[in-house]
């Protein structure tokens, strides 16, 4: 879990994606000789702070978002959600502007009107548009792992998992995920002109709800606001059983994710949200089990390998 403690300590809200993804370029460049095969890597100015691995001949893409929610810092000590992250007083809220690395915690109050306002609690004042993230709180038990933005610093770890034997088929880091400004219509276009890629699985944290749950294997989404095209869901549910890969089926009526930006697009593109389910969802104490992780993992090798 050392790679996935290190993922979730690194800053990276919405917007603010280049200390992460400058990580992943070097990890990736650092290890990827020991992988299967040696992906090309596309990066750069006109991919803003997005990452593209392709790995043989890909007719199937994963994507995973390295985006976090937070806060943005406005005037007189208020803070503006970045995403949705939970409103809690007292959560302790890290980050970095010209005076200096900062350490405070989230104030909720209440006004006369029922409304809240949002403020941080410190001394000084911090600069305006200072974006400030969950302080790090990595927890390893022998069930399960609890930390800050394992949605969706689990996700990308899964994605470089799976690169580490993957021999046809494409990596997308993409950005903006949790603020609704993605970055994945750019990404797949190109991937579409460029290596035909219709298909598309997303590698995302989904939530523990009344039909998902914990220790029942990884979550294959049917549906969520948006609806997949159910023979692809179909083909991918087939795939699943005959994996023997414990998991479970998702159908919920809210929520999003990279693929929603796919359906919104002009691109013909078929895509599934395939993870593994948490608790404590957009706080600082997001809980998946282990076993989740491990199905999540070797489906998501299954499914590239017959895709």
């Amino acid at each position: 879990m050392k790679l996935l403690q290190q993922l979730t300590e690194i800053r990276g809200a919405s917007s603010d994606e280049g200390v992460i993804s400058q990580f992943l370029l070097n990890y990736i460049n650092d290890h990827s000789k020991n992988w299967k095969v040696q992906p090309t890597v596309i990066s750069g100015a006109e991919f803003q702070d997005c990452i593209l691995l392709i790995f043989g001949k890909p007719t199937t893409a994963i994507y995973a978002h390295i985006d976090t929610i937070g806060y943005s810092v406005g005037y007189e000590k208020n803070l503006i959600k970045i995403g949705g992250p939970t409103i809690e007083d007292g959560i302790q809220l890290v980050g970095c502007d010209s005076q200096g690395e900062i350490s405070t915690e989230l104030m909720v109050i209440e006004n006369d009107d029922d409304t809240i306002s949002l403020n941080y609690l410190l001394d000084r004042n911090i600069d305006r548009g200072t974006i400030l993230t969950y302080k790090p709180n990595f927890r390893d038990s022998e069930v399960y792992v609890q930390s800050p933005y394992l949605d969706n610093r689990l996700g990308v770890w899964n994605a470089l998992k799976v690169a580490e034997t993957l021999e046809n088929g494409a990596i997308v880091f993409s950005t903006y995920e949790e603020h609704g400004g993605n970055t994945v219509g750019f990404c797949a276009n190109f991937l579409y002109q460029n290596y035909s890629i219709k298909q598309a699985l997303i590698s995302d944290i989904t939530w523990v709800t009344q039909g998902v749950m914990h220790g029942k294997g990884v979550a294959i989404s049917l549906r969520d606001k948006y609806l997949p095209r159910k023979s692809f869901l179909d083909k991918i549910v087939k795939l699943a059983t005959e994996s023997g890969i414990d998991f479970q089926l998702e159908v919920e009526s809210a929520g999003g994710s990279d693929g929603s930006i796919l359906q919104m697009s002009n691109l013909p593109i078929d895509w599934c949200f395939i993870g593994a389910p948490e608790n404590h969802v957009h706080t600082p104490h997001e809980l998946v089990y282990k076993s989740d992780i491990v199905s999540m993992v070797e489906l998501y090798r299954y499914l590239m390998n017959q895709l």
